[in-house]
């Protein structure tokens, strides 16, 4: 009964802090913040101009004294004030619809692999944005418990998260992560791609927001009965002037093609260091897709093609992660054993 009181005046939340967006998960509300991980900073100033989706609008179109940024980087802290300016913000919001007085308990996602000083600085910008008491569970043991793999039992399951600035690659069994690969091959890699081979083929420049656009609007890793096809425009860099060229998914296949085999390599090898018992369950059951990347369309039947195991597309991808914080946030107790807290001397409890 108290810990029920506790939460409902506390308003607990959990939060899917991504590279490319942030979720947060509210309790006995769900999921009420789905914005960009970015932030608009007055470089005059050092005051924080926008956050969150008006940030994003800024990418590109800001004037020189005013500059939007992302705050992690791969997954982790890269501006440490930043990233408690922008969890204070999702704080704040979560507690004005929750309408309590406390101060709550958050549950943080976080790529696999990073170290403790990396996750050190989560802790503490949780903290210094208002949060009592932070947990830390790893992303894709939230995701698989975000879509109700059954984790917790003696059964291999495996779990793809391919976010925006990681893609994590994790079996798991008994409430534990057996084996696992943090790859910094992602969403913006993919986009980085599209942008480099928009300049060497077509001499034209464009930059990251329309690279992402063309990459969801005509993104394909398998050949239809039609090609997708889309206009692209940016600055010429013979002539310097604005230019518009026609690309199709052909050409974002081959964009992108080898950081698609470099995710498959490395899903390769989690496989092959993987314990028999488990990998045999992996084989029946299949892994599960999960995070914006495993929205490119045919990428499931490319993994399943190249690795002989069967690769499914969970219903909702991109919540995958935050609804699984939210689960954490239902039972902590039952679920300590995912959860990664630290001690007096930052080391894993």
């Amino acid at each position: 009964m108290f810990e029920r009181m506790r939460k409902l005046f506390s308003g607990d939340i959990g939060i899917d802090l991504g590279t490319a967006s942030t979720l947060v998960y509210l309790y006995e509300h769900g999921i009420i913040i789905n914005e960009p991980s970015v932030v608009a900073l007055n470089k005059k100033t050092g005051r924080v101009v926008a956050m969150g989706a008006d940030a994003k609008k800024m990418i590109g179109r800001t004037p020189g004294h005013i500059t939007a940024i992302r705050p992690l980087v791969d997954g982790v802290v890269s501006n440490f004030e930043v990233t408690e300016e922008m969890l204070a913000y999702f704080i704040n919001k979560a507690q004005k619809i929750s309408r309590k007085f406390g101060r709550p308990r958050v549950v943080v996602g976080v790529p696999s692999g990073i170290t403790n000083v990396e996750m050190r600085a989560v802790v503490d910008a949780t903290k210094n944005a208002g949060a009592r008491e932070v947990y830390i569970v790893e992303e894709p043991m939230a995701g698989a418990l975000g879509i109700k793999l059954p984790v917790m039992n003696p059964l291999g399951s495996m779990v793809i998260d391919i976010g925006g600035g990681t893609t994590d690659i994790a079996v798991m069994s008994l409430g534990g992560i057996v084996n696992s690969k943090n790859l910094r091959v992602a969403g913006d890699k993919f986009n980085q791609d599209i942008i480099s081979y928009i300049r060497d083929e077509f001499k034209i420049l464009i930059g990251e927001r329309t690279a992402e656009d063309i990459k969801i609007a005509i993104g394909a890793l398998a050949e239809g009965d039609e090609p997708l096809e889309a206009p692209i425009r940016g600055r010429d860099l013979v002539t310097g002037l604005p230019r518009e060229v026609m690309i199709t998914d052909a050409d974002i296949r081959e964009a992108i093609g080898a950081s698609i085999n470099s995710l498959v390599d490395a899903t390769k090898e989690v496989l092959e260091t993987t314990p028999p018992e488990v990998l045999s369950d992996v084989m029946k059951r299949g892994a599960i897709l999960i995070g914006g990347g495993a929205l490119i369309k045919g990428l499931d039947s490319l993994i399943s093609d190249m690795l002989k195991i069967p690769v499914y597309i969970d219903a909702e991808p991109l919540t995958a992660v935050v609804r699984g914080t939210g689960i954490i946030l239902e039972d902590l107790n039952k679920y300590k054993e995912v959860l990664v807290n630290y001690d007096d001397d930052d080391a894993p409890r």
